[in-house]
Order: C-alpha cells, then structure tokens, then sequence
C-alpha cells in the first residue's frame, strides 16, 4: 500500500486564534460551513432549525427556518402546537424557500449546459496561443500577468456570491418581505 503524501484531516486543538484576521477569516469559514450544514439538514429532514452567532467583533448572526418565531416558539413550548398564523406563517415560508431551491436547481442545470456547450479548443490553437505568449516582452508578461490575477480573484468572487447565495437560498425571508 502506497503511503500518503498528506496528513489528512487533523484533531485540532481547541485554543483561542491569536491573530485576528486569522480569527476573523476562520469564523467566516465556519459561520458559512454551519449554514451550508444546517440547510442540508433542512432539506433532508425538513425539519425547523435556528443558529444565533456573534463574530469576534461583537455583530450578530442567524439562521432561521421557517420562521424565527416558530423556531423560538418551538423552543420555549416543545409539547405545544403552535399557533394558527405561526403555522401558515412557517407554511408560506417553506413554500417560498422550495420555490426559490427549484429556481436555483433550474439555474444550475442552465449553467452547467451552457458549460457543456462551449467548444473546446483543439491543440493546434492551444499550440497557437502559447507561441503568441512566448513572443512577449517583459512588459507585456507583467500585464497579462496582472489581468490573469484580476481575473482569478474575480472568479473566486463570483463562486464566493454563488456559494453564499446557494446556501442563503435555504433561509427564511425576513419578516417584513411579502
């Protein structure tokens, strides 16, 4: 058996992160993968769920589903049936937020076609495009070099708002949008 090139999946201890962009970065990485977590197990199980956080900066965050008083009141009063309007009210939202997934799966399954569709280029442009990069001066290699970058962390944008609308999709709408 050949041996492994990583550590893998570590115990890490828990202590305090001492650097705060390390702290605060981390607890980005976190409050989303709790989101992302939370709207599997609502999918999955259907079942009503709310999370109320605070960054190291003191903001508040949360995740309710269906709605924040039906969560609460579920919480306060487990063995209670919940009232007329909290249960049309959880009602409705469940409505919205299967609605809001269909439209999101729609938008995927065009996106990925749309993916699928585009040609390929054969290897004689891809020999093409290499030999006009080779051709550049030192000048034009910084540039381009520039404008790849800016691109990059322009697709990792776009996946970042794409990943954060995915998993937001699952959330209650406020309140107060009818």
């Amino acid at each position: 058996m050949a041996e492994k090139k990583t550590l893998g999946r570590q115990k890490i201890p828990m202590a305090k992160i001492e650097k705060e962009n390390d702290r605060y970065s981390t607890f980005s990485k976190r409050r989303s993968g709790l989101y992302k977590k939370a709207s599997e197990l609502i999918e999955q199980y259907d079942v009503d769920m709310g999370i109320i956080m605070f960054s190291p900066t003191g903001k508040p965050f949360s995740f309710f589903h269906p709605t924040v008083n039906s969560v609460i009141d579920s919480f306060l009063s487990p063995h209670t049936q919940p009232s007329e309007s909290n249960r049309l009210d959880a009602a409705n939202t469940r409505d919205k937020v299967k609605e809001l997934k269909a439209k999101l799966d729609e938008f995927d399954l065009a996106k990925d076609d749309e993916y699928n569709q585009r040609p390929m280029p054969d290897e004689t442009d891809q020999k093409k495009w290499w030999k006009s990069i080779n051709e550049f001066d030192a000048k034009e290699v910084k540039n381009y070099l520039i404008y790849l970058e800016s691109t990059i962390s322009g697709l990792e944008n776009c996946l970042m708002l794409l990943e954060k609308g995915a998993s937001s999709s699952a959330q209650a709408p406020p309140e107060d949008s009818n």
